[in-house]
């Protein structure tokens, strides 16, 4: 007390503790997310199953919440995982684009490091794809590369996908895109189908013929045409569907019907004979081919640079109609 005065201290106001979170605990728990098993996740980053658990563990400590539904050896994520992340895909994957960007250089010179996930529809990976990634691959010993081929729609973000291979129009304009070339579809039938069944002259005539359909492909009975400057949408009637290019394709060599493929699948059996391209009057949508991936600035070196490889490799694709000989 001073002069009669009660002096009294005033007290700090309370802050929250600062949590500190440790970057392979949240790849860890991506890496769950995805894969679904703790097993899973394990083999794929190479480590154990307990340490893999204990790195949730430690992370449902830091934030002060469950993240797994434990029961019989199986896990179910709470709301609370789903939650985090759908945030944290993005962000994790901006900071680890980020230091590679600083680390690795943007300017084209350095060796790139790290690692780079591929995905791309199977026929045109196997067929045109892959010879492209193993150019690039050879050309950058250091990176690690994974490649997957599937003709579903992948999400890239939620899967931890660093860039597409897209063929047709787009559907997810969240993604950032660089359009690598242009392709068609191509109506085309086996000789011997023909000879038995006759030639279509007029769109009208398909309704006659057994067509063999497409079934990743949204409103796969409708068939898309351009006659002068009129778009037409002719309806056709699969008694057969299957979920890949090549297998339709194959159907077709084998006399089952008409189908309506891109040309970098039946460019070299038109060429040599083993199938006939029909209607040849009436022009068919064109197909573009898109390199797509998740929104991340600044792009990283590894990503610019293989869109640039992909590019320069399609600008002249070499597997359209009236190309391929054999």
């Amino acid at each position: 007390m001073q002069n009669g005065i009660g002096l009294v201290a005033k007290a700090r106001p309370a802050y929250p503790a600062v949590m500190r979170y440790d970057l392979n605990d949240l790849e860890t728990f991506l890496t769950v997310m995805e894969l679904g098993t703790v097993t899973a996740a394990a083999a794929r980053l190479n480590l154990s199953k307990s340490v893999v658990s204990k790195r949730i563990t430690d992370l449902e400590a830091t934030l002060g919440a469950a993240l797994f539904r434990r029961n019989a050896g199986r896990i179910t994520p709470t709301e609370a995982a789903l939650h985090l992340a759908d945030r944290l895909r993005p962000a994790l994957a901006e900071l680890i684009a980020a230091a590679e960007s600083t680390a690795w250089d943007m300017d084209g010179v350095a060796a790139l490091r790290g690692s780079l996930s591929i995905s791309a529809p199977m026929s045109f990976g196997i067929l045109h794809l892959g010879p492209i990634i193993a150019r690039f691959a050879k050309a950058n010993p250091e990176l690690e590369i994974s490649v997957s081929y599937d003709d579903r729609t992948r999400d890239l973000a939620r899967e931890g996908i660093d860039i597409g291979i897209r063929v047709g129009k787009l559907r997810d304009k969240a993604l950032m895109q660089k359009k690598l070339c242009e392709d068609e579809a191509v109506p085309c039938a086996s000789p011997a189908y023909l000879d038995r069944h006759g030639r279509p002259q007029t769109l009208n005539d398909l309704r006659d013929h057994q067509v063999i359909g497409y079934s990743h492909v949204p409103n796969s009975r409708i068939w898309e045409f351009q006659d002068r400057d009129r778009f037409i949408s002719q309806p056709v009637e699969s008694r057969i569907s299957l979920n890949n290019g090549e297998a339709i394709r194959d159907m077709a060599i084998e006399g089952l019907g008409i189908a309506m493929l891109p040309s970098f699948i039946v460019a070299r059996e038109i060429g040599n004979g083993r199938l006939e391209r029909i209607l040849p009057d009436y022009a068919t949508r064109r197909l573009p081919i898109t390199a797509v991936w998740p929104p991340v600035t600044p792009m990283p070196a590894k990503l610019r640079r293989f869109i640039d490889h992909v590019a320069s490799e399609l600008k002249d694709p070499p597997w359209q109609v009236g190309k391929e000989k054999s």
